[in-house]
């Protein structure tokens, strides 16, 4: 289960493996920061709660955009973070600089 924080709406939703944070909250209708999809931008900044450890490893797009104390407290971008086959509970706050 995702669960999904965006900035006026959440969402409750199946962590299907394979699609990204942001891939789940666009087909959720949360609204969730974004622009570029590619890791560019970082408006898609989130902070997972819980679950981290079901999602793919950081990419090289997150270790370029966010600073490592960011990566340690738990964030990442939501365009990034892909969800493991047989997760379990992940909770997502999006939390954009700006």
């Amino acid at each position: 289960m995702l669960l999904l924080k965006g900035r006026t709406k959440s969402a409750e939703v199946e962590a299907e493996s394979g699609f990204t944070i942001l891939d789940l909250a666009m087909k959720a209708g949360v609204d969730w920061g974004f622009s570029c999809t590619r890791g560019t931008c970082a408006r898609c900044r989130t902070l997972v709660e819980e679950g981290a450890a079901f999602l793919e490893d950081v990419t090289d797009a997150e270790w370029d955009r966010l600073e490592p104390e960011e990566l340690e407290q738990g964030y990442r971008l939501g365009c990034q973070a892909v969800v493991k086959a047989g997760a379990g509970r992940i909770r997502a706050v999006n939390r954009f600089y700006f």
